[in-house]
């Protein structure tokens, strides 16, 4: 049970907003952006030392033992900041993954290298397709005496190059099992993204023994997904957020012909909208968040909603965005486009937009 007050939120997010501030501006951002892995080491060894990678880790493994809702409110910070780092796949997906395991000397030794960041974990989840369903994992496992041996391959594997460890999703039979590989056992392929700030790779693993975790099949596999798409949904609310701030700033600062640009009928109502999409984003997120940390049984529904909402409108806002400021924000100079990617790459990220409305729908019809 989660016992972390609304007022800790507040100043956890607090804590979280002044770090990124201080050391996670555009210009460590495109630092990290020519790095060979993508992301600031120095940054991800603060954050674990402020508890923020056992954010959803029981105390007891060194975590802070947080909810979902902690978790969006941090995320909406991250997304304001374009925060690039293995922070979903590590401290979300794979700490959700491994907290569901039986092993207990598992757990101690995965969750603490989890929380104290010496280890990054990849998630093998999808196949060619990117649906993030069942029916699109396409790496076999299979019992060769008493070790699980896999062959297959996954794609659009976040992080992946610089991990210590992949949790690899794989079909068994009728059932679907989650194993642990170490990095140097399986072949890794980058994959040209939109966004230079993601590392999305192809992994492919041929008679690769692989260690499964108990007792974790599809109802933790389904639990960490929700918390991934919760979290994505808040990183999308935060960048939304973030350029709609940007560009007002913009259209009150630029003059053209002697007058104020902001000041024009046209544009004022452009921004209307794109506050109303801001605004619909963040309450999205925050109720899909409030809904799985509650446990209700409608949290299904409102994550699907959240995660078109919440993608759909950080797609449309920063779109706009570029459109408003003019030319300047094609350049690579200015920050505008790096939102724009992100908006684009996370799309389709854990489920397309499209994909998660059919969802939602679904789940309409059987209320």
């Amino acid at each position: 049970m989660n016992d972390i007050s609304k007022e800790e939120r507040h100043a956890m997010r607090d804590a979280f907003s002044r770090l990124l501030a201080e050391q996670a501006g555009e210009k460590a951002l495109r630092d990290a952006i020519a790095t060979s892995h993508g992301y600031d080491e120095n940054l991800w060894k603060t954050m674990s030392e402020m508890g923020l990678l056992g954010l959803i880790v029981d105390p007891k493994y060194g975590g802070v033992g947080g909810d979902a809702q902690l978790l969006e409110d941090l995320m909406e910070e991250a997304g304001a900041h374009l925060l690039c780092s293995p922070f979903i796949s590590t401290a979300v997906i794979a700490a959700s993954l491994i907290s569901a395991s039986s092993d207990e000397s598992l757990k101690t030794e995965l969750l603490t290298s989890i929380c104290n960041g010496t280890k990054i974990f990849a998630i093998a989840a999808t196949g060619k397709n990117g649906l993030w369903t069942n029916d699109d994992i396409s790496i076999k496992a299979r019992k060769n005496g008493d070790q699980w041996v896999l062959d297959g391959v996954a794609s659009f594997v976040l992080h992946a190059e610089k991990a210590d460890h992949l949790l690899v999703f794989a079909l068994a039979d009728e059932d679907t099992l989650v194993f642990q590989i170490d990095h140097d056992a399986v072949e890794i392929q980058k994959l040209d993204t939109n966004d230079p700030t993601l590392r999305l790779s192809k992994v492919i693993v041929s008679n690769t023994s692989a260690n499964v975790l108990t007792d974790v099949g599809k109802v933790a596999i389904e639990r960490a997904l929700d918390l991934a798409k919760v979290a994505l949904a808040g990183e999308h609310a935060g960048g939304a957020k973030t350029i709609f701030d940007m560009t007002v700033e913009y259209l009150k600062t630029r003059y053209q012909f002697g007058r104020q640009i902001g000041s024009y009928q046209s544009l004022k109502h452009i921004a209307a909208d794109m506050l109303i999409e801001v605004e619909s984003a963040a309450s999205a997120a925050r109720h899909a968040a409030k809904m799985l940390a509650q446990g209700s049984p409608e949290s299904k529904t409102f994550i699907s909603l959240a995660a078109f909402a919440c993608a759909d409108a950080y797609r449309d806002v920063s779109a706009q965005a570029i459109q408003l400021h003019g030319g300047i924000a094609y350049t690579w100079e200015h920050p505008a486009h790096l939102y724009w990617r992100r908006a684009r790459t996370g799309m389709w990220l854990f489920g397309s937009s499209d994909q998660h409305r059919e969802e939602y729908l679904t789940c309409l019809e059987t209320i």
